[in-house]
C-alpha cells in the first residue's frame, strides 16, 4: 500500500475526559475554570480543537451538569484565543452490573442511564461545532462495566446532532463501530462525509497495534476526514502513526498523564510535543479557521 501521508494536520487536545485520573496529577483540570484554562493553552501550543469533559470541581467525579459545561464554554468563547469546540455526548451511557451469578439490579454506583435528549442536553444548550457520537456498546476495563449506545439511542442522538447544526465526531473503538456509522450516513441521521476519530489501544476495543491500525484506517471511506490516538506511552508514537496513515491526531490528558518517563505534562506540553513530530514529519498544523473550513463548521459567538 502506498504512503499516504497528511500533509496538513490538525491537532486535538482531549483536555480532562472522565476517567479515574483526577488524583494522580496535578494538571488534570477539574473545576470549569480550571478546564477551560487548560484549553486555551491548549489552543494557544497548537491545537485547533479541544474536546472537553466536565467534572465536580471538588472531587473530580464526572459530571453531566450542564451548568459547569454552559461555564466552560462561556470562558473559552470569551477568550481572546480562536479554537474549535468539541463538547463530549458519550456520558449518560454507563451500566454496572452486579457479580457473575446476580448481575441485576445494577449497580447504584457508577450506573448512569440517561435518555438521547438529557443526554444531549448540554449541547442543545452550549452549541458547539462538535460534539462526540460514541458508536457502539462496548465493554470497558473495569470488570462489570459497560458502555452502552444501542443502535436506538445512536440514531436519536445522532438525529439530534444533525437538527442542530452540530457536527458529530464519531467516536469508533472498534470496526464495527465504524459499520454502524456508516449505516447512519446511509440512512441520512448523519450527514457525510463524516468526521471520525480511531480510539486505539482502550480495553477492550481495538488494540493499539499497527495491524489493527490500518484495519480501522482502511474501513474509513475515503472522503470522510478522521483523527486517531492511543493511550499513554503510545500517545506521541500514534501522533506519527497517524499523520502518516493520512489522518489527524489527538493528545492530551484525557489519554496520557506523561510527557517523558515519570515526567507529568500539562495539555500544553502535550500539544506543544506533538507539534514538533508532526512538522518533524514534514507536515503543516492547521489552525482552527482551516479546520472550519475543512470540515464545513460555524463558529458561534459568545453570549451577549
Amino acid at each position: 500500500m502506498p504512503l499516504a501521508m497528511n500533509r496538513e494536520v490538525f491537532i486535538t487536545c482531549a483536555v480532562t475526559g472522565s476517567g479515574g485520573t483526577q488524583d494522580r496529577s496535578p494538571h488534570v483540570p477539574r473545576s470549569p475554570a480550571q478546564i477551560a484554562e487548560s484549553a486555551i493553552e491548549a489552543a494557544r501550543a497548537g491545537a485547533a480543537v479541544v474536546h472537553c469533559h466536565v467534572r465536580d470541581p471538588e472531587t473530580g467525579a464526572p459530571s453531566r451538569d450542564p451548568r459547569l459545561y454552559r461555564e466552560v464554554t462561556d470562558r473559552i468563547r470569551e477568550s481572546q484565543v480562536d479554537v474549535v469546540l468539541n463538547l463530549t455526548a458519550g456520558m449518560g451511557g454507563d451500566m454496572v452490573f452486579g457479580p457473575p451469578e446476580r448481575p441485576l439490579p445494577l449497580q447504584e454506583k457508577g450506573t448512569d442511564m440517561g435518555g438521547a435528549a438529557d443526554r444531549m442536553r448540554h449541547v442543545a444548550e452550549c452549541l458547539p461545532e462538535i460534539c462526540t457520537l460514541d458508536c457502539g456498546t462496548m465493554n470497558f476495563a473495569e470488570a462489570d462495566y459497560v458502555m452502552t449506545n444501542t443502535p436506538g439511542m445512536l440514531r436519536a442522538m445522532g438525529g439530534m446532532m444533525t437538527e442542530l447544526g452540530v457536527r458529530p465526531e464519531i467516536e469508533a473503538f472498534d470496526t464495527g463501530h465504524l459499520w454502524f456509522a456508516k449505516e447512519l450516513v446511509k440512512e441520512g441521521v448523519l450527514k457525510g462525509p463524516a468526521l471520525v476519530q480511531l480510539c486505539m489501544g482502550v480495553p477492550w476495543g481495538a488494540p493499539d497495534d499497527l495491524n489493527t491500525f490500518m484495519a480501522m484506517v482502511n474501513n474509513v471511506p475515503a472522503d470522510w476526514h478522521w483523527s486517531a490516538f492511543s493511550l499513554g506511552r503510545n500517545q506521541m508514537p500514534y501522533v506519527a502513526a497517524a499523520v502518516l496513515a493520512g489522518g489527524n491526531v489527538r493528545v492530551g490528558l484525557e489519554d496520557n498523564l506523561f510527557l517523558d518517563k515519570g515526567v507529568l505534562a500539562t495539555n500544553a506540553q502535550l500539544v506543544d510535543r506533538a507539534v514538533g513530530i508532526i512538522e518533524r514529519l514534514g507536515a503543516r498544523v492547521i489552525g482552527p479557521q482551516e479546520v472550519r473550513a475543512k470540515l464545513g463548521l460555524t463558529k458561534r459567538a459568545p453570549r451577549g
